[in-house]
């Protein structure tokens, strides 16, 4: 029943920085540091759950420009509730993106302890870690992009990063106990709370482009934080790489995981958002999704997977579910933790997807296959979507349409897709 697919490329936005740490340090002198770091001051470092392209050398050039002027940096998980809102977790999320004291020579202290610095106008604590409250300065690095929950002029980005990542679990709780409108609404008055009322010294801010590597870094001091960054929102949103279709029948997904996405699946990608009352955004439009595995490093945290129609039982076994069950809550975004109907092989659970699909004779479904939303410079097409690209721009055909090869229990070798 399942179709032969071809794999294809698209050629995706964006040129690269080539000497990143050049680039970090360029933007870094700017800041006039020397002027602001004492010899002896403690300055906390942020460093985020997400997958920046080689963070570790971002963070690992800040602390040299700090210890250079004489400061004690430290790094300072700032992810909100992830790693199972536990400080061990969240020291090990920074583990596996190469952010430990070894790698960025500085230490990495762990703690969801924080401490209340003041209100916004309308009532809401503002939190924050209380290792970096008692710091002598604050630099926060943030990857700047479009949200996977919500649409609006600030984002995913330094306030947010300020203001989640560094309130910690209780700051996230705080916030999304008002759903999205709480992100719309909040993000910005607390992040203004504390850059009043904590040292803060810059901000670094990062723009990736469609194959998640670095494009841009800016530095940014405290008072250009809130001005800028929605012109710099606007940037990285014009980088976001698409999959070149409008509707399709069935996305198949390789894989999910927070390592990919803080949704799993970037909804900007998949053309799904799973929250209620929250319209969908994204160019794309799939009838069904299928995910078939989940990423070793999300820890058994799922989320996302509700996104999905169909997955396998090797995602549903894979769960950790008191962990994603805290993330899920704390979010309250609840049908992205729902599970979907599991399956005993990949290929029953895409089989499903196609008996599912009505009046269609299954060889001629629309069928994309992809790694995952952050990798999609290639991914596989059915034979019917072959005619729809033939007139689209930086698009090539690599390989002529084959049939899926599974094993004897159904399933599809790891990293199907050629890289």
């Amino acid at each position: 029943m399942i179709p032969p697919l071809a794999v294809v490329e698209q050629t995706l936005p964006g040129e690269s920085i080539s000497d990143l740490p050049f680039a970090v340090n360029r933007e870094l002198s700017r800041m006039n540091l020397e002027t602001k770091i004492t010899a002896g001051m403690t300055v906390a470092i942020t460093a985020g759950s997400r997958g920046i392209h080689r963070i570790d050398e971002i963070i690992r050039q800040v602390v040299i420009q700090v210890r250079a002027l004489g400061g004690r940096p430290f790094i300072v998980p700032a992810m909100g509730s992830h790693g199972g809102a536990t400080a061990v977790g969240q020291v090990e999320l920074l583990r596996e993106l190469n952010v430990t004291a070894e790698s960025v020579g500085a230490p990495v202290v762990s703690s969801l302890e924080v401490v209340q610095i003041g209100s916004t106008d309308c009532g809401l604590p503002v939190y924050i870690d209380s290792h970096a409250a008692r710091a002598g300065g604050i630099i926060v690095i943030a990857r700047i992009k479009p949200h996977t929950d919500f649409r609006n002029y600030l984002e995913s980005g330094l306030q947010k990063m300020l203001v989640v990542g560094l309130g910690k679990h209780k700051q996230a709780l705080a916030i999304h106990r008002f759903g999205v409108e709480g992100l719309k609404k909040f993000i910005n008055p607390a992040a203004r709370v504390v850059l009043e009322k904590t040292p803060v010294l810059m901000g670094l801010a990062v723009i990736e482009n469609g194959r998640d590597q670095t494009a841009k870094v800016v530095a940014l001091k405290p008072d250009e934080i809130e001005e800028q960054e929605p012109t710099l929102l606007n940037e990285a949103r014009s980088l976001l790489p698409r999959l070149p279709f409008s509707e399709i029948d069935i996305l198949v997904v390789e894989k999910l995981g927070k390592d990919i996405s803080g949704t799993g699946m970037d909804t900007n990608i998949i053309g799904r958002v799973g929250i209620p009352g929250v319209a969908d955004f994204g160019d794309l439009k799939a009838r069904y999704i299928v995910v078939l595995r989940l990423s070793e490093a999300s820890h058994g945290n799922a989320l996302g997977i509700g996104l999905a129609d169909f997955t396998t039982e090797r995602v549903r076994n894979a769960i950790d579910y008191p962990v994603m069950r805290e993330n899920v809550i704390t979010s309250t975004f609840v049908e992205r933790g729902k599970i979907p109907l599991a399956f005993p092989s990949d290929r029953a659970a895409i089989e499903a997807a196609l008996r599912c699909v009505w009046n269609c004779d299954p060889l001629s479904t629309r069928i994309v296959f992809i790694r995952n939303t952050r990798d999609i410079e290639r991914f596989m097409v059915s034979f019917s979507l072959l005619a729809e690209l033939q007139d689209k721009a930086g698009i090539r055909v690599l390989t002529p349409s084959r049939e899926l090869s599974f094993d004897d229990t159904g399933n599809l070798p790891p990293e199907l897709i050629p890289f």
